[in-house]
């Protein structure tokens, strides 16, 4: 299994306990989705890029974002301390199916962004998962532009023509685009009375 063949679910923070727990940061909105999975990939801090597949024995939910997580194998803190900071790997085939108007954000990375009013206007390139909101960044005119993921705005993915529709509310281009008036105030050069 490669990390092109995966997604990431989170990562392992500390060691937890003596039995060999650890204290996963899970990226879903829902942990109690994963409290039965079986496996997951770790990639370990000494071998980046490399993935290392282990069997759960427990998972048990902590807070919205956290879990324990019980490998098997791992039955001691010390078989748990080389865990820490690892990334933890799900395959991409066992992603939950989506409801058609939905969509991945890697899977959308490279779509044209196409708003309803304006046409075409650049390529999605990133995401930023921000604890408000949701921002997707896109390449519009050499500059990067962030447009809030909800559903008002990004209305739906076309996978078969790989573009990605928006609604973008009037004036958000021309934030990015024109420069501030502090910016437009200041001279080019300090000039000395």
């Amino acid at each position: 299994m490669t990390i092109d063949e995966c997604y990431q679910l989170g990562g392992i923070g500390k060691t937890h306990g003596l039995k060999g727990f650890v204290v996963a940061y899970l990226d879903v909105d829902d942990v109690e989705a994963y409290s039965k999975m079986k496996s997951v990939w770790l990639e370990l801090p000494p071998t980046p890029g490399k993935l290392i597949a282990f069997t759960v024995e427990r998972v048990q939910p902590q807070t919205s974002d956290r879990v324990l997580l019980k490998l098997k194998g791992i039955d001691t803190v010390e078989a748990a301390e080389p865990l820490r900071n690892a990334k933890l790997f799900k395959a991409l085939e066992e992603l939950p199916e989506l409801e058609e108007d939905q969509f991945y954000f890697h899977d959308v990375i490279g779509y044209t962004v196409v708003d309803e009013t304006l046409g075409e206007l650049g390529i999605v390139e990133t995401f930023y998962e921000m604890p408000q909101q949701d921002l997707m960044g896109m390449r519009y005119q050499g500059q990067e532009v962030l447009i809030p993921v909800v559903d008002e705005l990004v209305l739906h993915a076309d996978e078969a023509e790989q573009k990605l529709h928006v609604s973008l509310p009037e004036g958000l281009l021309d934030v990015y685009l024109k420069p501030s008036s502090r910016e437009r105030d200041e001279p080019d050069e300090f000039i000395e009375p």
